[in-house]
């Protein structure tokens, strides 16, 4: 166990240095979860993808600049009357946290939820929202 624990510690402090961490490799009932990060004038946008989860278990939170969603998709029971030659169906908890830009306006922060897939808006501050003006390019000759 000691291990095990010693080498999610590892995991986590890798992917803190690539900038966005995930909990768990998919065994001991941790699963991957797959997110799209985007970036408008005035929001970042997160839609992370959470195939048979329901709203009540998943938990969206803000810490010290770091945004977590943990979600966690329950067993359906198991029909005890079947004979199943092949069990693929997986179930268990996801997980996901990395730090948010600079620029973010954490009051305003939204989450929906909507056909398993959650989106997370994160409204920018409006000093960090992009002011981008033309400049014209003028030949030297």
């Amino acid at each position: 166990m000691f291990r095990s624990l010693q080498r999610e510690i590892d995991h986590l402090f890798d992917d803190f240095s690539r900038g966005m961490p995930s909990f768990g490799d998919g065994d001991g009932g941790s699963m991957q979860m797959t997110l799209d990060v985007a970036e408008t004038d005035k929001t970042y946008e997160v839609t992370a993808d959470l195939p048979g989860a329901v709203p009540e278990n998943i938990d969206v939170s803000l810490r010290d600049d770091i945004l977590t969603i943990k979600a966690e998709k329950k067993a359906e029971k198991e029909d005890k009357s079947k004979n199943y030659h092949l069990h693929e169906r997986s179930y268990g908890m996801f997980q996901r946290s990395f730090m948010l830009p600079t620029g973010v306006d954490a009051s305003k922060i939204d989450a929906s939820f909507d056909k398993g897939v959650l989106k997370i808006s994160l409204p920018k501050l409006p000093e960090a929202q992009a002011n981008v003006r033309k400049i014209a390019v003028k030949s030297a000759s």
